[in-house]
C-alpha cells in the first residue's frame, strides 16, 4: 500500500495545472448510457473513481476508447447496447457514487439493478432520495438482496421535492428526466457547478432543460438522445486545495486552468486568512507571507462554503493566529482528520458538529493515516507545512480524487515522494 513522504517546511513557487472535476465527470461518464450514439469527452481525470466507473460502464456494455492511448483525459464512450444493465456490489462498494448509473439505465433500457452503496467513512448518504423521485416518475423500485431493483415501461414527468439539497439525487432525477414522458420538474435542486456541467452536455445530446443553476430545474422529456462533444470543468475543489497549500507553507503560486467564478465562498474566506490573490478568467495567482489568520465559517450547499474544503482550510487555522470554529452541516463524521492533524501538534477540539482550534506557530512532522479523500489532501497541506518528516500512509483515499498529487507538489519545489 502506497504512501506519501514529505519534509515540510519549504514554502511552495511555481504553477500548477488544474485537472478536470473529479464530481463533474463521474456524473457525465454515466450520461454516455443516454444515448446509442458516441460520447466524446476532453479533459477528463485520470483518477482512480475514473476508472472504476469506466469499468462498471464497460462491464454493461459500454465501448470505450481513447483515441490518444498515452493522453487519458480524451475519451470516447458509446453504449449502443446495454446487454447487462447491472452495477454490481463488487464494483459499487468502492465508489458511492455509481448510483449514478441508476436513473440514465432506468430512462433508456426500462430496468436497472444497482447495489445499494454500503456504508460511508464521513457519513450516511443515504440513497433514498433518488428512489423517491423515480417512484414519483412511475418507477417500480423494490430492494432485495442488497441490490436495487427498478422497472419502468417508461418514466413519466413528473414534480419533484426533495428532502434535501441533494447532488448526485439531482443529477441521477435529471438525466432520467431528460427521457420521461412529459414534463419534470425538479424542486430543491444542487445548484453546484458540477451539475451545471452535467446538465450542459445533455443539453448538447438534445435534452430540453431550463433553469440551470437555480434550484428548480424544468426537464421537457424527449424520445432519444443524440451524440456530443463536451470539455469537463476544471476541478474546483483541487484548485482550492493547492491554495491551501500555499496558505499554509507560503510562497507564490500560479494556479492556472481553473475557474475562479465557482471559488467565490473560498477565496473570501482565504482573503480574510491573509492570502493574497490576483484573479484572472481562468487563473489565480497567490501569495502568502507569514502565519495566517484565523477564520471562522461553515460549510453548506453551493454557493456557500463547500464541504469538500472543510478539511484542507482547518490546517489553516491550526498555523494561524488567534483560533476559529468550523461548523460542519453536510457530512455527521468529517472530523476524522482532526485526531490526525492533533498527532502534528495542532489544539484542535470536537463539540458536535462543530471543530474549534486555537492556532499554534508550527507542526511537527509525524507518521498520519488518511481516513477520506478530502482528509488524506488535509493531510498532505499540514505535512509540507509541518518541521521535519511527515508520512501519509492509506493514500489510495487521494488517488481516488487528484491526479498526481504528489508530482504537481514537487513541480511547485516540495520535498513529497511517494513511497511503496
Amino acid at each position: 500500500m502506497d504512501k506519501l513522504r514529505m519534509i515540510g517546511g519549504t514554502p511552495l513557487h511555481g504553477e500548477v495545472l488544474i485537472a478536470g472535476a473529479k464530481n463533474a465527470a463521474l456524473p457525465i461518464l454515466c450520461a454516455s448510457l443516454l444515448s446509442a450514439e458516441p460520447i466524446e469527452l476532453e479533459n477528463v481525470p485520470d483518477l482512480q473513481d475514473v476508472r472504476t466507473m469506466l469499468k462498471i460502464l464497460q462491464q454493461m456494455g459500454v465501448t470505450v476508447s481513447f483515441p490518444e492511448p498515452t493522453k487519458r483525459s480524451r475519451i470516447i464512450l458509446q453504449a449502443a447496447h446495454i446487454p447487462r444493465p447491472e452495477a454490481t456490489y463488487e464494483m459499487v462498494k468502492t465508489m458511492r457514487a455509481s448510483i449514478l448509473v441508476l436513473g440514465p439505465l432506468l430512462a433508456r433500457m426500462h430496468s436497472a439493478k444497482v447495489s445499494l452503496p454500503g456504508g460511508c467513512a464521513i457519513g450516511a448518504r443515504p440513497v433514498d432520495q433518488h428512489i423517491k423521485g423515480l417512484k414519483a416518475m412511475g418507477a417500480s423500485i423494490k430492494i432485495k438482496g442488497g441490490y436495487i431493483q427498478a422497472q419502468a415501461e417508461r418514466l413519466l414527468g413528473a414534480t419533484i421535492l426533495t428532502d434535501m439539497i441533494t447532488v448526485t439525487g439531482t443529477e441521477n432525477l435529471l438525466m432520467a428526466a431528460c427521457l420521461a414522458q412529459g414534463t419534470t420538474i425538479l424542486e430543491n435542486a444542487a445548484r453546484e457547478p458540477e451539475v451545471g456541467d452535467l446538465a450542459e452536455l445533455l443539453v448538447k445530446m438534445g435534452a430540453q432543460i431550463s433553469g440551470l443553476g437555480t434550484e428548480r430545474l424544468v426537464i421537457e422529456g424527449v424520445e432519444r438522445l443524440h451524440g456530443a462533444q463536451h470539455t469537463i470543468i476544471p476541478d474546483r475543489i483541487e484548485a482550492g486545495t493547492f491554495l491551501c497549500a500555499v496558505a499554509a507553507t507560503g510562497g507564490e503560486i500560479l494556479v492556472k486552468h481553473c475557474r475562479p467564478d465557482n471559488l467565490e465562498a473560498l477565496l473570501a474566506k482565504l482573503r480574510e486568512a491573509g492570502l493574497k490573490m490576483a484573479i484572472g478568467p481562468d487563473w489565480i495567482k497567490a501569495s502568502m507571507a507569514g502565519r495566517p489568520q484565523a477564520v471562522s465559517f461553515a460549510t453548506s450547499e453551493y454557493p456557500a462554503f463547500p464541504t469538500d474544503m472543510q478539511a484542507q482550510f482547518m490546517v489553516l487555522n491550526a498555523l494561524a493566529s488567534g483560533s476559529a470554529t468550523m461548523t460542519e452541516t453536510i457530512f455527521e463524521n468529517r472530523f476524522m482528520h482532526v485526531q490526525e492533524l492533533n498527532r502534528l501538534g495542532a489544539e484542535i477540539a470536537i463539540d458536535g458538529n462543530t471543530a474549534m482550534a486555537q492556532g499554534v506557530e508550527s507542526l511537527s512532522g509525524a507518521i498520519v493515516m488518511a481516513t477520506d479523500l478530502r482528509a488524506s489532501a488535509s493531510l498532505v497541506i499540514a505535512g509540507l507545512a509541518a518541521q521535519g518528516e511527515t508520512q501519509v500512509e492509506r493514500i489510495y483515499h487521494l488517488d481516488r480524487g487528484y491526479d498526481r498529487m504528489e508530482q504537481k507538489l514537487t513541480q511547485l519545489g516540495a520535498n513529497i515522494q511517494r513511497m511503496k
